[in-house]
């Protein structure tokens, strides 16, 4: 299918330029033999090279260029050099601005230079000129314009499959989310109390007063604990979504909080934290500093946050341990600097920790700042949006001026130099009033109503001028030419207005005020068809222009109610499916939620209510054995977490499936009554890549499971490093939210998909050389 439509249109190109050749069709004649050969020559060079125009344009179009000179030379009047046109319109289609800008300006030169050899240095050649720069910079236009709306469909096809992704991995991420909160809460509360309660039991003959305060600690640390638990088992409302409140007080409440377990710690905290990398900024912190307590119990610490480049620099920094910690190895899960590398890495940053030069640990970190960042980000996007509307509209409004241009020099052709002198200050004002009248065209998307009001309004300008300044009957009627601008506006109203329902006047107002305007225009000029116009004339010329123009007018209004109809519907289509996508994600992370909830009560609340028991009844040996047992429960729970298993009820978390997997899938429906045939497997996914391979089950599973109850038939080949799944016989599948899921899957893995109407999917993913190597991929702990 790619290749027909890459060189369909050059053949019929080439075989519309054959028949000219033909003789007796043309009416000057066929060419002479060695310019007939020429002729040949360049129509297989312009073929050859628009054959090329979607992968290589920019080459396309000068191979177009060089077989239109020669074409041009060889055979005058009768060659029809389109080829630089199509290929400018590939150029522009894709590739960026300023070569669609160089590309242009050296088609138009080269046009140029031929016209002026083979016409000279004649009026002539202005009207050519100025016709062949309207033409080529509307072709640059809409090849721009096309280029605007592919790379919207790139955005909102990448948008659509980030959305499946995060979809797709919603559980593991609220796995990952939770156990990292979990590992905050088992770090930071209950080694606090570990730590506390066995530095009272060892003072306890010496400072006596120690176990009143341990036990005091653990009785407030032990219900916040419970609080923070009961939060995750209960509503667990926190989504993982980023907190844009201030930071700086909660690090400088967090750090103080350590400070009275009595360790001295320093901090610097600079005003106006906010954002994720705030959020990663409190959680090192926290993490640094209970790793300090933990092994370097009494040590100074200091904690120093820095603005610098748009980047956050963190430095937590703790002396040698006064004393040695004593059974410190026993309270951690083992993943305190690997969770502080993975929050950093969460927001783009990154993060180093190792021993100092004095025998003391030092935490160092880079973070993106955010709300530093914001502000040049929101710049960019409005000049990116910019830059996108920076050629398209000005590229139709010089063509909508251009052509009229070339139709006023086009009528002083014949005259004689004397008179063309004689009216020249009156050619250059109809000039200026084409080019007023043509200038609200640059706000047609932003204003289409006010434009359409302005281009009437202006059109108007023409019989004024020609009552105001005695102007030539030629040079006056040149200006109906400019009606072009109306057709432009009306399309506009329709593409970009609010609907149908409030656009419907558009065609009637332009139909009779361009038919006023130019019956106007003819009164003042005071001929119509060569003769005096009296007023029945006049009603008879509004009349007659109305019923042409209402057609017209018509059509293009209908037209681009077409355009804003598909682009609605895009526009809603990908708002259903990244809408369903998020409620996908929402369910799935919801799920997690629950089922971590259920092992979360049973593992450690029970232990942390037993804490807050002792520490009421003053049982000191107790809390710390209590608070050791609800240690090492949570640390159970973790690592089930990062084995991808809770240990629960649910059982351990099941792998993702792959394409191997779906014979059991098959297999499954056929148990369930449903006859379904598989062909391809294994050769066809053998050494897939992992994504690949949970791409295909997911397709397949989505195809196979959309409802049908009739056979069905799954068919796996790999080809050329291309993997193709054809799934016939399932009806629902090819339309309605199941289409639309698929679409977004495979947009996902950077497939394509066709869905026929008879209930035929057919789906291409890249998959590979058979026998290339995998790369092997290092699995979460979290997976």
């Amino acid at each position: 299918m790619e290749t027909i439509r890459n060189w369909l249109l050059p053949l019929l190109l080439a075989a519309g330029q054959g028949v000219l050749l033909w003789p007796g069709v043309y009416p000057d004649g066929t060419p002479g033999p060695l310019a007939l050969a020429a002729v040949v020559c360049a129509l297989a060079v312009e073929t050859a090279a628009l054959g090329w125009r979607r992968t290589a344009p920019v080459r396309s179009l000068a191979g177009t260029l060089a077989a239109g000179v020669l074409g041009g030379f060889a055979w005058p009047d009768g060659y029809v050099g389109l080829g630089p046109l199509i290929a400018l319109y590939s150029v522009a289609v894709r590739c960026p601005v300023p070569v669609t800008v160089r590309a242009l300006a050296a088609v138009v030169g080269v046009d140029w230079v031929g016209a002026a050899v083979t016409e000279g240095l004649r009026p002539p050649l202005l009207s050519t000129m100025a016709l062949s720069l309207g033409t080529y910079v509307l072709c640059a236009g809409l090849g721009e314009a096309r280029r605007q709306w592919l790379a919207g469909r790139l955005s909102a096809a990448r948008r659509l499959a980030g959305a499946e992704r995060a979809r797709l991995l919603a559980g593991d991420q609220e796995r990952r989310r939770l156990a990292r909160e979990l590992h905050d809460v088992s770090a930071h509360h209950l080694t606090s109390v570990v730590v506390t309660a066995d530095a009272a039991l060892r003072l306890r003959d010496d400072r006596p007063e120690l176990s009143a305060e341990a036990l005091a600690f653990a009785e407030r640390t032990g219900t916040e604990t419970l609080t923070a638990l009961q939060r995750l088992v209960g509503l667990l409302r926190d989504t993982g979504g980023p907190d844009h409140r201030p930071m700086s007080g909660r690090i400088e409440e967090l750090v103080a909080g350590f400070g009275r377990l009595g360790r001295p710690v320093t901090a610097r905290i600079p005003d106006g934290l906010a954002g994720p990398a705030a959020e990663a900024v409190h959680g090192i912190v926290r993490e640094a500093l209970t790793n300090a307590l933990r092994y370097a119990p009494g040590a100074a610490a200091r904690v120093d946050v820095r603005r610098a480049d748009g980047l956050l620099e963190l430095t937590v920094e703790n002396a040698p341990p006064r004393v040695p910690a004593q059974g410190a190895g026993g309270l951690g899960a083992g993943r305190g600097v690997a969770g502080m590398r993975e929050r950093a890495a969460t927001v783009g940053g990154e993060l180093a920790a190792g021993p100092t030069p004095e025998g003391g640990w030092r935490v160092r970190a880079t973070l993106p700042d955010a709300a530093a960042a914001r502000r040049p980000e929101e710049t960019g996007w409005r000049r990116d949006v910019l830059r996108e509307q920076r050629f398209a509209d000005p590229a139709l409004m010089l063509a909508a001026m251009l052509l009229p241009v070339a139709c006023v020099a086009a009528l002083t052709e014949d005259w004689a130099g004397a008179a063309r002198r004689a009216v020249l200050p009156e050619l250059l004002l109809v000039c200026g009033l084409l080019v007023v009248h043509a200038l609200p065209l640059l706000w047609r998307r932003r204003a289409p109503w006010a434009v359409f009001g302005a281009v009437l309004a202006t059109a108007w300008a023409g019989p004024v001028a020609v009552l105001a300044v005695p102007l030539p009957s030629h040079v006056a009627q040149s200006l109906v030419a400019g009606t072009l601008v109306e057709t432009l506006a009306g399309y506009a109203v329709a593409a970009y207005g609010p609907g149908a329902g409030h656009t419907w006047p558009a065609p009637v107002v332009a139909t009779l005020g361009t038919a006023g305007a130019v019956t106007a225009l003819a009164c003042a000029d005071g001929m119509v068809a060569g003769e005096r116009a009296g007023p029945a004339d006049a009603v008879l010329l509004s009349f007659l222009l109305s019923v042409v123009l209402a057609p017209v007018f018509t059509a293009v209004w209908g037209a681009g109610l077409l355009m804003r109809r598909r682009r609605v519907r895009a526009v809603a289509y990908d708002d259903f499916a990244f809408a369903s996508s998020m409620w996908q994600a929402d369910r799935a992370a919801e799920a997690e939620r629950q089922r971590l909830a259920a092992t979360l009560r049973e593992a450690v609340l029970t232990h942390t209510r037993a804490l807050v028991g002792a520490a009421r009844r003053g049982e000191l040996a107790e809390v710390a054995d209590t608070a050791r047992a609800a240690l090492a429960a949570m640390r159970e729970m973790l690592r089930g977490l990062a084995d991808g298993g809770d240990g629960g009820p649910g059982g351990p978390l099941a792998p993702s499936p792959s394409a191997a997997d779906l014979d059991a899938l098959c297999r499954a429906l056929r148990s369930a009554g449903r006859e379904v045939r598989l062909r391809g497997l294994p050769e066809a996914v053998r050494e897939l890549p992992p994504s690949t391979q949970v791409s295909v089950y997911r397709i397949v599973e989505a195809a196979l499971g959309a409802g049908d109850p009739g056979p069905a038939r799954v068919t796996l080949r790999r080809r050329r490093g291309t993997l193709r799944i054809t799934v016939t016989g399932v009806r629902l599948a090819v339309a309605g939210p199941v289409a639309e899921r698929l679409r977004v899957q495979v947009a996902a893995g950077e497939g394509r998909i066709v869905c026929e109407p008879a209930g035929r999917l057919r789906v291409s993913l890249p998959a590979g050389a058979p026998g290339a190597p995998v790369q092997e991929v290092s699995p979460s702990p979290y997976a």
